[in-house]
């Protein structure tokens, strides 16, 4: 019997885009899922739109923050509440292809891995692509610390191996410092098929350039616990990398 597998969604202002990704998680063909979306959002004024798309499946799980937490404590809140064997992150404007988790839950059972990845298109507001990321096969500790070439919406996790380990608080990066926590115990694998659309969207908190630095120089710094020097150098580095994955995308393109 085939595996279940928790699908986290952390939602905070997206009603534009949630009942797409919610769709496309409601109908994978991989159909052994429990969806929980953690609402993060003080002001409720999207709750019982929330609530209604929820009733459109009984696979739906909601659990509402009393309080803004943000994304990374509101997976964290997830992954509490999860029963799977195995856990999948997707963001409330982002998208699945239809065989997205059987093709990946697949790949990870038969080869005995606990941390994969996949391939992904980036789309604008109206699902237009824009460009794709073809990422590696094999990405070490090494390779992570100086370019995060992992989108967390493409992301399968067995759930043992986070017994111990957490998104952080950060407003951003709060998925690269998981990531390259688990990297140092586990080799993640990516998968070159492009499963995933990841959006962007010009006033989410992951477009914020200069939100993006400060929270690189955090993480290195306080989380990594660098020292302030090599924060900001690895810092650049980072976003030198960046900027040569998205030269080498547009090219390629």
């Amino acid at each position: 019997m085939s595996s279940l597998v928790s699908v986290i969604i952390p939602y905070f202002k997206k009603k534009k885009f949630i009942k797409s990704s919610i769709k496309s998680a409601t109908s994978q063909s991989y159909k052994n899922l429990e969806i929980i979306i953690i609402y993060d959002d003080e002001s409720l004024e999207d709750l019982e739109y929330i609530k209604s798309l929820c009733l459109q499946d009984n696979r739906i799980k909601l659990i509402i923050n009393k309080k803004n937490l943000g994304a990374g404590f509101s997976r964290n809140k997830g992954i509490k509440n999860s029963k799977g064997e195995y856990i999948a992150f997707l963001d409330a404007d982002d998208l699945w292809k239809k065989n997205k988790i059987k093709f990946q839950y697949e790949f990870m059972k038969k080869n005995k891995i606990y941390f994969s990845h996949t391939s992904y298109e980036i789309v604008d507001n109206y699902d237009h692509k824009l460009r794709k990321m073809n990422i590696k096969e094999n990405l070490s500790f090494n390779d992570l610390i100086k370019s995060c070439d992992i989108c967390l919406s493409s992301v399968m996790i067995k759930k043992n191996i986070l017994n111990n380990n957490k998104f952080s608080s950060q407003k951003t990066k709060e998925d690269y410092y998981l990531w390259l926590q688990l990297s140092k115990k586990n080799n993640i694998y990516g998968i070159k098929k492009f499963l995933t659309k990841w959006r962007n969207v010009s006033e989410s908190l992951s477009s914020s350039f200069f939100q993006k630095i400060e929270d690189s120089i955090i993480l290195y710094n306080k989380k990594m616990h660098y020292n302030f020097l090599v924060s900001i150098i690895f810092t650049l580095r980072l976003s030198f990398f960046y900027l040569l994955k998205r030269v080498k995308q547009a090219i390629n393109n």
